[in-house]
């Protein structure tokens, strides 16, 4: 029989389970039996899969904090997995409590082991648990092994607090302090005592390295060294700014950001270099806890919003957690992102045919998985809001490039600065924005339309719903804005190249509109989304000609359509299609003979005209 692993002794025990369970958030896990304390010692976190094969005779897991993903205390497997896990000597294991709790054959396997059971709340997805204790561990670390005491000085911030450590990191460096993360954003500064130097001014201004600052560090492979390098890398000083030191904070492999020192006021201390190196290693908890709070709060805040503009039972709560204030009207704008340089093919019409204002459902968003590969179905927030997944069956588009990304990066930012109050949350590559409406306001969102529209490098389709007086009219302001959007993307999608005014060259340009702009045209998409159903199932001369495009590529329909758009005039219909007029006649004349489209029937001209919108809607 297997015996229980060696247990560390005293001398090189590390934080206690109480101490790492004290740091995490509140709510995250529930210790349901503990047969020896909390304060028994912990030397890791990792992801346990029970179905491995192993040898539970050499198998150790000493110390070990075990996240038994795919288990939950109620089933079957359960025991199995904690008594495994107690032979090998693990400290803890948590699992997923699920709806009905754990069998009363887990709890008494639990009391009489050494290993403590734990469980994962609902709302809290393995990536953001695994976080917090990992980054919760390295904050309890001993001096020297990483960890957030010691000589440093920042053993006692409260972990995650930038502010503090910067301005920690500051004394004992003798300069001014900066906290970048990897992209060169700014996470905190510390204290100014002296005026700053002009770069430190236009950083800490913009919360971020200038982007052509940002080009020259690169180009002079400043970076490169960085990254590459565990230790201090010194910019010297020009006849434009200080001479500054900077240090890569690392977490294993990963780069989790970088501190920078200027000098401020006064050369730096002699001992500048060692500070910082030292400060580097107490920021790594730091950084690491903001990091993966600031992941799952922004997460939990687009699910919220999301919740709020799908409207239902949760929409109060996530109203309350977002922070809009009851009664204040507000009006939803969508914008939806593409590359520069797409042509016209890119929109088809169809692309949003049963979109969440057809379906009655928001469309997911593209950071609502959260599992990582850890077996998170849903975000946190989907659970916190009921479970709902919100959008598993929406169609809307997928989730954007980074071209796309970083155009939404760029409306988010737009949004922000706006007016106060105006709220963002992505879904693939649309932006969602709640716009804020003063008293009488009818229109809050149009200076933000012509913004979004002007955003360079890209093709960006904007929408802005009524304004509606409270929480429960937010849905169907963002649903107008979606059919906005639509009414925006199928323009695109049928007008030649040019037609829409100034273009790159592909004749696709951003476009911006109202709800009231384009009334006509969102009613006739809603109606075409409840007739396409009912379009299927029927036959007749529209359908015979629509089905013989398909299968040999003529373009009977697209010349019927030409001439119905164009109310009947051949010349216009035919440079539409940049075809000569005859070869349009012949076509329509083809056309009756052939199929029985007879465009003199005022009958057979509605049928032509709602096929040919349907047609053209499929990719």
């Amino acid at each position: 029989m297997a015996t229980h692993a060696h247990e560390p002794d005293g001398r090189d025990a590390g934080p206690s389970l109480g101490q790492i369970l004290g740091l995490i958030a509140p709510g995250m896990l529930d210790v349901v039996v503990a047969p020896r304390g909390t304060g028994v010692p912990v030397a890791d976190v990792v992801l346990h899969d029970p179905g491995e094969e192993r040898d539970d005779d050499t198998w150790a897991a000493s110390g070990l904090i075990l996240l038994v993903v795919g288990v939950e205390v109620s089933s079957p497997e359960a025991v199995d997995a904690l008594r495994s896990a107690d032979r090998a000597g693990a400290a803890a294991v948590v699992m997923r409590r699920g709806p009905r709790g754990p069998r009363s054959a887990l709890l008494e396997a639990a009391g009489a082991g050494r290993t403590a059971l734990l469980t994962r709340r609902p709302g809290r997805g393995w990536t953001e648990v695994l976080g917090q204790l990992r980054t919760a561990l390295a904050h309890s670390a001993p001096a020297g092994a990483g960890g957030g005491g010691g000589e440093d000085g920042a053993g006692g911030l409260r972990l995650g607090d930038l502010s503090g450590l910067a301005n920690t990191v500051a004394d004992l460096v003798g300069g001014a302090i900066t906290i970048e993360d990897p992209q060169s954003r700014v996470l905190a500064y510390s204290r100014m005592d002296h005026e700053p130097d002009p770069m430190r001014r236009l950083t800490i201004l913009g919360q971020q390295v200038p982007r052509w600052r940002v080009h020259e560090l690169r180009e002079s492979g400043f970076f490169q060294a960085l990254w590459n390098t565990d230790d201090v890398v010194r910019l010297p000083a020009d006849d434009r700014y200080a001479e500054r030191l900077a240090i890569a904070v690392r977490h294993g492999s990963e780069v989790l950001g970088s501190l920078w020192a200027a000098a401020d006021g006064r050369p730096l201390a002699d001992g500048a270099a060692a500070a910082l190196r030292t400060a580097a290693r107490a920021a790594v908890p730091h950084l690491s806890h903001h990091q993966t709070w600031g992941r799952a709060a922004a997460r939990a805040r687009e699910q919220a919003v999301h919740a709020l503009l799908e409207g239902g039972a949760y929409a109060a709560r996530a109203g309350h957690d977002i922070g809009i204030t009851p009664g204040q009207p507000y009006a939803v704008m969508v914008a939806e992102a593409f590359p520069a340089g797409v042509g016209p093919g890119a929109f088809p019409a169809s692309a949003s045919a049963s979109t969440s204002a057809a379906a009655g459902t928001f469309p997911a968003s593209a950071s609502a998985s959260t599992g990582a590969g850890t077996g998170t179905g849903t975000g946190a927030g989907a659970e916190a809001y009921g479970g709902r997944g919100l959008g598993a069956a929406g169609t809307a588009p997928g989730p954007g490039n980074a071209t796309e990304q970083r155009v939404l990066d760029v409306l988010a930012l737009q949004a922000a600065a706006y007016r106060p109050g105006c709220v963002t949350a992505r879904s693939g590559r649309r932006l969602y924005v709640l716009v804020p409406a003063g008293n009488g306001e009818a229109d809050p969102a149009r200076a933000l339309l012509t913004t979004a529209r002007s955003v360079p490098r890209s093709v960006v389709f904007a929408g802005a719903g009524p304004v509606a007086g409270d929480w429960s009219g937010l849905p169907a302001s963002r649903e107008a804005a979606e059919l906005v959007v639509r009414v925006l993307r199928e323009r695109a999608a049928r007008h030649p190249a040019g037609e829409a005014g100034p273009a790159d060259a592909t004749g696709v340009v951003s476009a911006a509109a109202a709800h009231h702009e384009v009334v006509p045209e969102t009613a006739l998409l809603q109606v075409l989304d409840r007739v396409g159903p009912l379009w299927e199932t029927l036959s007749g001369p529209v359908h015979t000609m629509a089905e013989h495009d398909r299968a040999h590529g003529s373009a009977y329909g697209a010349s019927v359509a030409a001439y119905l758009d164009a109310f009947g005039d051949t010349g216009e219909a035919a440079r539409r299609l940049n075809v000569h007029a005859n070869t349009l006649r012949y076509r329509l004349r083809r056309a009756r003979e052939l199929f029985g489209v007879d465009l003199a029937d005022p009958t057979v001209r509605l049928l032509a005209d709602i096929g040919m919108r349907l047609a053209r809607r499929v990719p």
